[in-house]
């Protein structure tokens, strides 16, 4: 074997690299001048499309550090033991930090240099959730939410919400805000006026604080009065505002039937001046006759028109009569629609049969057809062949009914009490029926035998 053999992998072998048209000859030149050459022939790096803002401390600091790097390569390198920092010196530097510093391990939170701690007195921390101040204004509209969504509730509930606002309500503008924050929800929530006015006499007779100036009771019929000296613009106003004066009219009227004013002599009585307000009210309704306010005109006097009829009869004043003859006159020149129509014909025969009263009831065992009016109401209805209602009312009732008694027993007594039981025959059989079976069993025996 050769002596000059190289066993180093790839030893020997040469590889030829295309010319580059960096390179100063054909290949001729050395190695290191061909890499020198090429590189240098590269394009220069672009440079970065954002650069760091520099300042004064940036730039000094560049400066000293290319600085440094030509003072570095022109010095000779130094021992290692010149660079290399004593043990004891790190330790003192420690020492000296940990003296100088004012952090606490024990502090119950680290907060950085520079940051502004903030609390908000308005607000404290329970269960990691924040709560904010509560106002009269939530909670009686929380209150009020309770009752609309649980009527029948009220009576158990009334006597802690009383005992919380005489809590909260111990100023006179406390308690104009609890009027005022009342009458908007009680004209505001749908149906929820026959509520509000149980709620207002309630709290009229059990709110504790009575202010010079007015009590609850006056307060809010002071803010009624508000609403009832715009009434001739409000009926005449845009769809809105009718509908904000429909909900004050009905609430007006609830709060007639239920507000109580007590005084030394005899029971309760009603707020009178609401009766004259009232009458007033269905007057300015009635002097604009567009289906929104006759259907509200409508629904106060089913409401209150046999109150009303009766107080009104008691001081001889004949404002009913006077309301029922405008509605007459508004079927025959209106234009109203057939279904207002309709409700206002309704309205006048209701009151005809005295808002559907019955005065005095007369005694079961006197009771017929004329002087009770629920004399066959819970007589049973029939239907002919052809349809027709054949009730307790009609002159051949009494003979058809037996009748068809008579024919219900019958079936009873055929098909069971249901209708669809089996009829239970007797076992015994005639003596003709029993003597055919015999003969048949015997020939039916004698056939199998043979």
């Amino acid at each position: 074997m050769n002596d000059n053999f190289d066993r180093a992998p790839g030893a020997g072998r040469t590889r030829n690299l295309p010319p580059s048209p960096g390179f100063a000859g054909g290949g001729g030149g050395g190695e290191a001048d061909a890499k020198t050459t090429f590189f240098n022939q590269r394009e220069p790096l672009r440079q970065p499309r954002t650069s760091p803002p520099f300042t004064e401390n940036n730039v000094s600091a560049t400066s000293d550090m290319v600085s440094g790097d030509c003072r570095r390569q022109n010095k000779p390198q130094q021992s290692a033991n010149a660079n290399n920092t004593p043990v004891s010196r790190g330790f003192n530097d420690v020492d000296s930090l940990v003296k100088s510093s004012k952090l606490s391990a024990s502090a119950p939170e680290f907060v950085p240099c520079g940051i502004n701690t903030y609390e908000d007195p308005a607000c404290y921390d329970d269960s990691e959730r924040y709560y904010g101040e509560a106002t009269l204004a939530d909670m009686v509209t929380d209150f009020l939410g309770h009752l609309s969504s649980s009527p029948g509730s009220f009576e158990s509930d009334i006597d802690y919400i009383t005992a919380v606002l005489n809590d909260w309500v111990t100023t006179e503008e406390l308690l104009k805000e609890l009027v005022e924050l009342i009458y908007t929800q009680s004209t505001a929530i749908p149906n929820f006026s026959y509520t509000g006015a149980r709620l207002c006499n309630y709290l009229s007779h059990h709110l504790n604080i009575s202010p010079p100036n007015g009590n609850f009771r006056q307060l809010l019929l002071q803010r009624c009065r508000k609403e009832y000296e715009q009434r001739d613009a409000a009926v005449r106003g845009d769809l809105e505002t009718q509908k904000k004066f429909h909900s004050f009219v009905l609430f007006l009227g609830e709060l007639y039937l239920h507000l109580e004013i007590k005084s030394g002599k005899g029971p309760p009585k009603r707020a009178d001046i609401l009766l004259t307000g009232l009458k007033d009210l269905m007057t300015s309704l009635f002097s604009n006759p567009v289906d929104a306010n006759l259907i509200c005109a409508v629904k106060l006097l089913k409401l209150t028109g046999s109150v009303l009829d009766d107080a009104w009869k008691e001081s001889g004043k004949p404002h009913m009569e006077e309301l029922i003859r405008r509605i007459e006159t508004i079927l025959l020149d209106a234009t109203c629609s057939r279904d207002v129509r309709q409700m206002l014909l309704k309205l006048v025969e209701l009151r005809s049969s005295d808002w559907g009263r019955v005065r005095a009831a007369a005694a079961a065992s006197n009771a017929t057809p004329e002087n009770d009016p629920n004399y066959f109401m819970n007589e049973p209805t029939f239907y002919t062949e052809d349809g027709t209602p054949f009730t307790a009312a009609d002159p051949e009732y009494a003979e058809k009914y037996q009748e068809i008694l008579d024919r219900q027993d019958y079936f009873s007594d055929t098909y069971g009490e249901n209708g669809n039981d089996e009829y239970d025959f007797d076992d015994e059989m005639e003596p003709e029926i029993e003597e055919a079976f015999e003969n048949f069993c015997l020939e039916s025996e004698r056939k199998r035998q043979q």
